[in-house]
C-alpha cells in the first residue's frame, strides 16, 4: 500500500510568518495577519515531516530544531512572506533567511537592540514601521487597542500561581500563543474571555509543591503534565509570561523594553528573582534547547539563584523520554523530602 500523505498544517494565504516575538503592533497597525512559525511547527500532527525536509536539503543536524523546524515548514508549505528576527532571539535565524533567499520573499527583519536602549529601539521601531508601510504613531495605537487582552493574560496568569485555578500546561498555551493571538486578536480575546469565565469557577486545586519553568519554551510535549502528575504545581512559565508582555508600560518602547526575553541573562535574571519570591517557588526547572547558545546561561543561573534548580535539555519534538522522567521525578522527590 502507499504511504499516507500526511497531514500538513494550512498556513492563511493571506498571513505573513515570524520567527519569534516581534512588536506586532507595527504588522497590525499595517494591516497584516501575522503568524508565529513556531507555533505551527510545534503543534503539528507531525513536526518531524519539517525536520527531515531540512535535513534533505543540507541543513546540519546540528542546528537547534526550532530553526530546522521553521526552515522545513517555510519550505514545504511555501511561505512567501516572512519577518525574520535577526537580534534578540537565535543566533542562526540570519542564516536560515540567508538559505530561504532563493525560496521565500525577504519580507521584513526586526532586530532588539543589545545593550538595549530607548533611543536604539525607537529607531530601529521607526525603521521596522517604515518598511512595512505604516507609522509609529499608527503601531501605537493598536498598543492601546491590546490592552484589554494583555490584562486577560495577566489574570490567567494570577488565576495560575495565587488562584490555584488554572494548570501550567493551561497557563503555558495561552500564554505561549500571545506571541501572534492566533493570528486575530479580537478572536482571541473572545476565547480567553470565556476560558477565564469558566476558570474563576473552577474549584481550588489542592496545594502541592511550585515549580517554575524558565528558558525557552520546551519542545517536550508533554512537560507540564509529566510534573504535574507527580503532585507538583508549574505556576510560572517564564518565556510565555514575557511573550504576554505583562509589565504595564504606558508607551510601545517601554513595553518591548521591558520584555526581557531579547536582551541576554541578566535582565531575565532579574524578572525570574522576582517571580522565585512573590510565587513562593520552592524549585525551579531549566529548559534548555540541544545546540542553542542560550544553554550557555545555565551557569549564570545555577550561581545567581538560590532555590533548587533542574536543567532539562531536549532536541527534538515529542514526550519526555524515560532519562528525562525519571530525571523530574528524582528532582520532584528532592524537593519533597526537603520542604515537605
Amino acid at each position: 500500500m502507499p504511504e499516507k500523505a500526511p497531514d500538513l498544517p494550512v498556513f492563511p494565504y493571506d498571513a505573513v510568518g515570524i520567527t519569534s516575538t516581534i512588536p506586532i503592533e507595527v504588522p497590525l497597525a499595517a494591516g497584516l495577519r501575522v503568524i508565529d512559525l513556531n507555533n505551527v511547527f510545534v503543534m503539528s500532527s507531525d513536526p518531524g515531516i519539517f525536520l527531515r525536509k531540512a535535513e534533505a536539503e543540507g541543513f546540519p543536524r546540528n542546528c537547534c530544531s526550532w530553526i530546522r523546524g521553521i526552515y522545513g515548514l517555510i519550505r514545504t508549505l511555501e511561505i512567501r512572506k516572512v519577518i525574520f528576527v535577526t537580534g534578540g532571539d537565535c543566533s542562526n535565524t540570519q542564516a536560515m533567511m540567508e538559505a530561504l533567499v532563493p525560496f521565500s520573499e525577504i519580507f521584513a527583519t526586526f532586530s532588539y537592540p543589545y545593550p538595549p536602549s530607548p533611543g536604539a529601539l525607537r529607531q530601529e521601531m521607526y525603521r521596522f514601521c517604515a518598511g512595512l508601510g505604516t507609522t509609529f504613531s499608527a503601531a501605537e495605537g493598536v498598543s492601546k487597542s491590546l490592552h484589554s487582552v494583555r490584562r486577560a493574560l495577566g489574570e490567567l496568569d494570577l488565576l495560575t500561581w495565587d488562584g490555584n485555578r488554572v494548570t501550567g500546561k493551561e497557563n503555558h498555551q495561552w500564554l505561549v500563543s500571545s506571541s501572534d493571538f492566533g493570528g486575530d486578536p479580537v478572536s482571541f480575546e473572545r476565547r480567553l474571555k470565556a476560558f477565564l469565565d469558566s476558570a474563576r469557577s473552577r474549584p481550588v486545586r489542592p496545594k502541592g509543591l511550585r515549580i517554575g519553568l524558565v528558558g525557552v519554551p520546551p519542545i517536550i510535549t508533554d512537560l507540564h503534565e509529566f510534573v504535574e502528575s507527580l503532585g507538583a504545581q508549574v505556576v510560572y512559565n517564564e518565556i510565555p509570561r514575557q511573550f504576554s508582555m505583562p509589565e504595564s508600560c504606558h508607551d510601545l518602547v517601554g513595553g518591548y523594553l521591558a520584555y526581557t526575553y531579547p536582551y541576554g541573562a541578566w535582565p531575565r535574571l532579574d524578572d525570574i528573582r522576582k517571580q522565585v519570591d512573590l510565587r513562593k517557588l520552592h524549585g525551579l526547572i531549566h529548559y534548555t534547547q540541544a545546540f542553542c547558545h542560550r544553554q550557555i546561561h545555565d551557569m549564570i543561573f545555577r550561581h545567581e539563584i538560590h532555590v533548587p534548580i533542574l536543567t532539562l535539555e531536549g532536541e527534538i519534538p515529542g514526550p519526555c523520554d524515560p532519562r528525562t522522567k525519571l530525571r523530574i521525578e528524582s528532582f520532584i522527590e528532592i524537593l519533597k523530602e526537603k520542604f515537605g
